[in-house]
């Protein structure tokens, strides 16, 4: 077998949270400069770019990637990775980490839950988790989109105070900026990735096509992260454009969702979808991989202390 083995005993809530935000931002650490350039790819065409920036020009993924290091530096793609880092051990650890338990609530502990009773269970968590980390969501975004260049004023020079920043120019409502069209996102996002990866692993088990290690869990994690991208494209564009525009610009989200369509067509819903899939697909890769080995390495730990004792 490639990999750890399967406990025989189911990992408790402690084991599946803490598992959840550390592979979660072993994923970012890998994934981040592809999320940066999807942020910037999402952002392109809003009139609000300032004059030094607007002849900057980004064409696909690594053309935006390259771009961005020789018009700003390496450093540039990593923008906001200690918000980013703060937001999967706030965020992915109760989306994921408690996804499993809300699913065994809802059915009542039955084995074998159906699709819909897994559907609730991802938008649960995934809508607990927003309303818990948005404000690292924001700070992550609006690192990500400012740019790095001569003449162009920094929005922020640190995660602590961007935070300060946006609470004392914007109010709470600021660092909660976005909620609405975020949970909509993560919920999408957390059933479709979630339930997805549940159904594919499942199927693969159940056909005895591989057996529960290393390649069926890339292989789940490759195809969730594909259908998701699918699905959540719209809305994460409409999350970014939102989350990273100047007060007024925006009346709410739906408003941002309706002049995008008015002014650039149903195409910019869809901008950054290469990137988008890039991350997606890699991060669900590394993440879910990351997710059942730390999950397996910590209960062979704890059964270890156990048997000490």
């Amino acid at each position: 077998m490639v990999g750890l083995r399967p406990s025989d005993v189911p990992p408790p809530l402690g084991v599946k949270v803490l598992s959840a935000g550390t592979a979660a931002c072993i994923a970012d650490l890998v994934t981040f400069p592809l999320d940066t350039a999807k942020v910037r790819l999402q952002i392109q065409g809003e009139k609000t770019v300032s004059q030094a920036a607007k002849g900057i020009r980004y064409r696909g993924v690594f053309g935006t990637i390259s771009t961005m290091v020789r018009t700003e530096g390496p450093r540039s793609l990593y923008n906001g990775l200690v918000a980013g880092l703060q937001r999967q051990m706030a965020f992915a650890s109760i989306r994921i980490g408690l996804y499993d338990n809300v699913k065994s609530f809802y059915t009542g502990g039955k084995d074998n839950p159906g699709v819909m009773m897994r559907i609730l269970a991802g938008c649960t968590t995934g809508a607990m988790a927003v309303s818990m980390a948005q404000p690292t969501d924001v700070v992550k975004v609006r690192f990500q989109a400012q740019m790095n260049l001569q003449g162009v004023a920094r929005r922020y020079n640190g995660t602590m105070q961007a935070y300060r920043q946006i609470f004392l120019q914007e109010g709470v409502r600021g660092l909660w900026k976005g909620t609405l069209p975020n949970i909509t996102r993560n919920a999408l996002v957390n059933c479709t990735e979630l339930v997805s990866y549940d159904l594919i692993k499942e199927a693969i088990l159940k056909n005895r096509l591989m057996s529960d290690n290393l390649p069926c869990h890339f292989v789940s994690a490759f195809g969730a992260g594909f259908i998701t991208t699918v699905i959540a494209s719209p809305v994460d564009v409409v999350k970014t454009r939102y989350m990273n525009s100047p007060p007024g610009q925006y009346s709410s989200a739906i408003n941002c969702a309706w002049t995008m369509m008015t002014k650039e067509g149903p195409t910019a819903f869809y901008k950054g979808f290469v990137p988008s899939f890039l991350r997606l697909g890699s991060w669900n890769v590394v993440m879910f991989v990351s997710f059942e080995q730390l999950k397996r390495a910590m209960m062979m730990s704890r059964q270890q202390i156990e048997a000490a004792v």
